[in-house]
């Protein structure tokens, strides 16, 4: 459990900082995405907005999607105490109050408000034969 101070900092497990710093000399990428932050190792970013934009000027969806993701992001350095900086914008988009589970997702990380990621994780492991199914169902096509 990490917490968000009245500067809106907030600092980022050792482990998550490292391969950060490890993975580029670029800051990280921080973006909004369904109901909480994405935070991205800068190429890895660029990989992903390519992707997201691919073509976007032919699909509404698409488009829609590129333009929430790539408007909210940010440039995300770390403080010399292991900190990131969370633009109130992006705390209020993700609802972070002051406690944050930070979770590792591949490439990325993501920030949660506590309650708001306790509430998915609930109602994701109810679900879970229904998800392993259809998640099966798309690894085989």
């Amino acid at each position: 459990m990490h917490t968000i101070d009245g500067k809106n900092r907030m600092s980022l497990p050792a482990p998550f900082r490292q391969e950060l710093l490890r993975r580029s000399e670029h800051p990280a990428i921080l973006t909004n995405a369904h109901e909480c932050l994405e935070l991205y190792p800068y190429e890895d970013w660029l990989s992903y907005e390519e992707q997201l934009v691919g073509d976007a000027s032919i699909d509404p969806e698409r488009q829609a999607l590129a333009r929430m993701v790539i408007s909210g992001a940010t440039e995300c350095g770390i403080d010399k105490n292991g900190r990131i900086l969370v633009p109130p914008y992006l705390r209020d988009y993700a609802a972070l109050e002051r406690e944050v589970t930070v979770a590792g997702v591949g490439p990325k990380i993501e920030l949660w408000d506590r309650r708001r990621f306790e509430s998915n994780l609930m109602n994701t492991q109810v679900r879970y034969p229904e998800m392993a199914r259809s998640v099966a169902e798309k690894l085989r096509t």
